[in-house]
C-alpha cells in the first residue's frame, strides 16, 4: 500500500464517520485530504506536482459543483471532493466521480427501499419530533465519495 491509498482510507473512513454521525464533514477532513494530495502529488511528480494538485482540486470542486447549487448536495461534499481530487490529480477524480455517483444511487436507492419497508411494517422511520421540518431528509454523501475513490485507487488490469 502506498501513500496515496493510505492517506485516501484514512481521510475516506473519517469523512464517512463524521458524516454518519452528524450529518457534516468537519473542515479539517478536506483539509487533511489537500494537504496530503498536494504532498503526494509533489512528492511524485516534483514542482509540477503543484500543478496536478491545482487542477485536481479544481476538478474535484467542479465535479459536484451544479448538485450544490441545486440543493441537493453540502459543501463538505464538495470540499471533500476538492481535496480528494488533489490526491487523484484530474485525470483519476473523473473516474473517482463516475463511481461515486453510482455508489451514491446505490445508497439513495438503500436508505428509500428501508424506509419504504419500515413504512410498511408501520414502525416509524425515526422518531417523531416536535417540529417535523427537522426531519433530516437528506443521505450522508461521504461514504459514496470514500467509496468512489477507493474503487478507482484498485488496480486496473
Amino acid at each position: 500500500m502506498n501513500a496515496q491509498v493510505a492517506i485516501a482510507i484514512l481521510v475516506g473512513l473519517a469523512a464517512a464517520v463524521d458524516d454518519l454521525a452528524r450529518r457534516q464533514i468537519s473542515n479539517w477532513i478536506p483539509v487533511a485530504a489537500l494537504v496530503g494530495g498536494f504532498g503526494w502529488q509533489v512528492g511524485l511528480h516534483g514542482w509540477s506536482g503543484l500543478w496536478i494538485a491545482v487542477a485536481g482540486t479544481a476538478a474535484g470542486f467542479a465535479a459536484f459543483l451544479v448538485f450544490y447549487l441545486l440543493g441537493g448536495m453540502g459543501g463538505g461534499d464538495i470540499k471533500l471532493m476538492a481535496g480528494f481530487g488533489a490526491l487523484l490529480g484530474a485525470g483519476r477524480l473523473a473516474e473517482a466521480a463516475l463511481w461515486t455517483a453510482g455508489a451514491g444511487g446505490l445508497l439513495a436507492l438503500s436508505v428509500l427501499a428501508w424506509r419504504a419497508v419500515r413504512r410498511r411494517v408501520g414502525k416509524p422511520v425515526q422518531p417523531k419530533p416536535a417540529d417535523p421540518s427537522s426531519i433530516p431528509d437528506s443521505i450522508p454523501y461521504a461514504p459514496a465519495i470514500a467509496l468512489g475513490v477507493w474503487l478507482a485507487l484498485v488496480p486496473k488490469g
